[in-house]
């Protein structure tokens, strides 16, 4: 995990071509860090989620959706998401993240670079909070209109990884609103790293 001044010195490929811009204007961000494509992956693999996701939709026929089915497995999926663990380890270099980047106190929210859903919570240590928080987001990419619209662009299931994003404060505040005036948050990034299904 990695400041946004950590981040630009990273590749626009691994962290984001919006945290590079953010990182520019660090100085007038609060307080925010980036969480790579590469942790989400490696939580979907210590779970072993893209085996049991292949399982879920194996009674898909993405070339004749049954999109009754679609509603009622899309929320089994998400909670696949939200109830799966992290590895201790995991747990404890996000919450050293979290603390490094001032993060560990008041109002948090994340969001996916380049993308406008957000998840908030009320942070306090040891971060807790802003690790179920993560998973929700995390678990927004199986909601029925993200996999229909993932069948529709590509025939199948399967995502990518992509980094995400902690800023302090509520959205539409002075983060949010530095983010709208970088013009960031229209490009969206090309995270690494398969993480869902073929």
């Amino acid at each position: 995990m990695l400041t946004f001044t950590e981040a630009a010195r990273q590749p626009a490929a691994v962290v984001g071509a919006e945290t590079h811009r953010l990182a520019a204007h660090a100085g007038r961000l609060s307080a925010g860090m980036v969480v790579p494509a590469s942790y989400e992956e490696a939580f979907y693999r210590g779970n072993n989620l893209p085996e049991q996701l292949r399982r879920l939709f194996s009674v898909l026929n993405p070339a004749r959706l049954d999109e009754d089915l679609l509603e009622a497995l899309a929320p089994r999926a998400a909670e696949l998401i939200r109830t799966s663990a992290l590895s201790d380890d995991a747990v404890q270099l996000f919450y050293r993240a979290l603390g490094n980047a001032r993060l560990l106190g008041g109002e948090l929210h994340l969001r996916r670079s380049g993308e406008r859903e957000v998840e908030t919570a009320q942070v306090a240590p040891p971060g807790t909070a802003a690790l179920h928080a993560l998973k929700r987001l995390w678990a927004l990419d199986w909601t029925f209109e993200a996999v229909l619209a993932r069948l529709d662009d590509h025939g199948s299931v399967g995502l990518e990884a992509r980094p995400v994003l902690l800023f302090a404060g509520e959205p539409g505040r002075p983060n949010s609103d530095l983010a709208a005036e970088l013009g960031v948050g229209t490009a969206l990034v090309n995270g690494r790293g398969l993480v869902g299904l073929p």
